[in-house]
């Protein structure tokens, strides 16, 4: 099974150590890929807060890179993990 991990901090601390350390301690739950994403969400004091979200991948179905995630909506910028299959992805995919 994937793992899925992040952070959200509202103090101006970096996130990404914190983030990637989670993924090094389940890196047995997904060692075919991992992804990392930082974004800024919201406002706090005048403080932007910041989400990382971290991914560890283990390939079964689609073994591609198009499974690698975060995956990012470069139209849009929005971030998703998604963890978990889709049995019906033949029907949904005509």
């Amino acid at each position: 099974m994937c793992g899925i991990c992040g952070v959200i901090r509202v103090e101006s601390i970096p996130v990404e150590d914190s983030v990637r350390r989670m993924m090094r301690g389940m890196i047995h739950r997904g060692p075919d890929d991992e992804g990392y994403e930082e974004r800024p969400v919201g406002r706090h004091d005048d403080m932007r807060s910041t989400v990382g979200l971290g991914f560890r991948r283990l390939s079964i179905l689609d073994l591609s890179p198009a499974g690698h995630q975060p995956m990012v909506n470069a139209a849009t910028g929005d971030c998703l993990i998604f963890n978990g299959e889709i049995y019906n992805f033949v029907e949904l995919r005509s």
